[in-house]
């Protein structure tokens, strides 16, 4: 076989981390199109069948000229930017917040079962009480300020993370545990080189329930105690009757979400190829 030969027969590695790369942000890309004509559809769907009145209920269209052709529009724009930029910062550090806790508590209920039977009932009871009750509570101990937007935050993200990742990290494979015992490895050893890397695919599915669960959490939290944010926009443009401005509130957080869940199910997708685990995130 000559060089030529061998250079055709096989492809150079870049070409083909970008051939796989293109894939998938193309497949990305798709699915949240189709994602957002299914909503567009049922959004305009539902209105027409249940025949609300358009007093109250807006259409796509009526939304769109709200925001793009009316002689307020870029009024209107900013109004929405404001007050989405403020509840994105807020959902970001709930996110942060109760993913790194949920993290820290999963790998310690691995390593250690007291651990988790001391803790796992706290999670239990912050997953339980609605959070409408917590807030009052929660405001009283850290004030109205940031520090209530990241404890909102992280409690609705906490235990859903919590669940998953410690289903991940306790899923490797047993075979490979003995393994490393054999060779002198340790608990620790056994974490980082096999529990840890095998948990991706869990890790990424907790992040991606996270990611609604910490806008749900600020939106809360502005809604009832901040007086900021989208959600605190929301109640107020209720209060005036200012339907348009209910309607774009709510179009701009969702799509946001969706945008987000999309990014966050892509980053999954380039590491778990990169990593020889696309079979694992088949469902």
């Amino acid at each position: 076989m000559t060089l030529e030969t061998m250079s055709a027969a096989r492809p150079p590695s870049t070409a083909k981390v970008v051939r796989g790369l293109g894939a998938v942000v193309g497949r990305a890309a798709l699915t949240g199109l189709i994602t957002l004509v299914i909503v567009l559809v049922a959004w305009q769907g539902l209105i027409l069948l249940l025949g609300v009145s358009p007093f109250i209920a807006k259409g796509p269209l009526d939304v769109w000229n709200w925001l793009f052709t009316v002689p307020n529009a870029a009024v209107n724009r900013a109004t929405i930017l404001t007050n989405l930029t403020v509840t994105l910062g807020d959902a970001f550090l709930g996110f942060v917040a109760g993913l790194v806790v949920a993290l820290v508590l999963a790998i310690a209920f691995t390593l250690s079962r007291g651990i988790e039977s001391a803790l796992m009932p706290i999670a239990l009871l912050l997953r339980s009480v609605p959070l409408v009750a917590l807030v009052p509570v929660i405001s009283l101990i850290t004030g109205r300020g940031p520090s209530l937007v990241v404890v909102m935050g992280a409690i609705v993200v906490l235990f859903p993370a919590l669940v998953n990742i410690a289903f991940g990290l306790r899923s490797s494979s047993p075979q490979i545990n003995d393994v490393i015992a054999v060779y002198g490895g340790n608990a620790f050893t056994a974490l980082r080189k096999v529990a840890l890397p095998s948990s991706l695919p869990s890790f990424f599915a907790a992040v991606k329930i996270s990611i609604p669960g910490a806008i749900t959490g600020a939106l809360l939290a502005e809604w009832l105690s901040t007086g900021q944010g989208l959600g605190h926009g929301i109640v107020i443009a209720v209060a005036q009757v200012k339907n348009y401005e209910v309607w774009a509130s709510v179009v701009a957080i969702t799509l946001v979400s969706i945008v987000l869940y999309g990014v966050a199910q892509l980053v999954e997708n380039l590491v778990l190829r990169r990593m020889g685990m696309e079979s694992s995130t088949g469902a």
